[in-house]
């Protein structure tokens, strides 16, 4: 999935969060953004997203040489974030296959196999409201690192994640990743080291009055 932002802006009541942001980022490439918090880093993904409008300027999709409509994209990318909620009255195996009626799984793994690549095969009849922060961390990274799709929104992607849990994030990054643009909002570089790009939100965030 190729993203061309072209002269993008969004603004909340009389303040930019970010205007004339031009950015290509190529087909399977992964890219981070950065910025401190607050700056909104979270806002620029919600636009790449088609969560939210832009103010000014377009977004352009494009997968396999076809440009992707904005009211389509939802079917080629999915998202991890503090914001996105997760369906707590389903059990952990509903929610698996309540998430895969929606999205592909990639090519050879299985729900038995996903719940082993989480740490949660011994929850496979509880409740997602009964899941520690971290249990539902990763939960959030594997529906998102498991599906079949071209874009990869990453929001915080190691919150509530400990030093093993980081470890645990890279490596399924790398097994699940290739390929695929993969989008990372963060402050810590650990998360977004192997990214070959960068968006400092800031260098586009304006201070401006109409």
């Amino acid at each position: 999935m190729e993203i061309k932002l072209d002269s993008a802006g969004k603004r909340f009541q009389y303040d930019w969060i970010f205007k004339n942001l031009n950015k290509t980022i190529s087909e399977g490439s992964a890219l981070a953004i950065t910025g401190s918090n607050g700056s909104g880093k979270s806002t620029l993904l919600k636009c790449v997203a088609a969560l939210n409008p832009l103010t000014e300027g377009k977004i352009t999709y494009t997968y396999k040489k076809q440009n992707i409509p904005e009211s389509e994209i939802f079917n080629y990318l999915v998202i991890s974030a503090p914001y996105m909620e997760l369906p707590e009255e389903f059990q952990l195996s509903e929610l698996l296959q309540f998430h895969f009626k929606f999205k592909k799984t990639v090519e050879g793994i299985s729900f038995t196999k996903m719940m082993d690549r989480m740490y949660l095969s011994t929850h496979k009849s509880k409740p997602i409201s009964q899941f520690s922060s971290g249990m539902k961390q990763r939960l959030k990274l594997g529906l998102c690192l498991f599906s079949d799709v071209p874009l990869i929104l990453l929001d915080e992607p190691t919150s509530n994640l400990d030093e093993k849990g980081l470890h645990w994030y890279l490596e399924l990054i790398g097994d699940f990743a290739k390929g695929k643009t993969v989008l990372i909002c963060s402050n810590d570089e650990r998360e977004y080291g192997f990214c070959q790009n960068k968006i400092h939100i800031e260098d586009y965030k304006l201070s401006q009055r109409l």
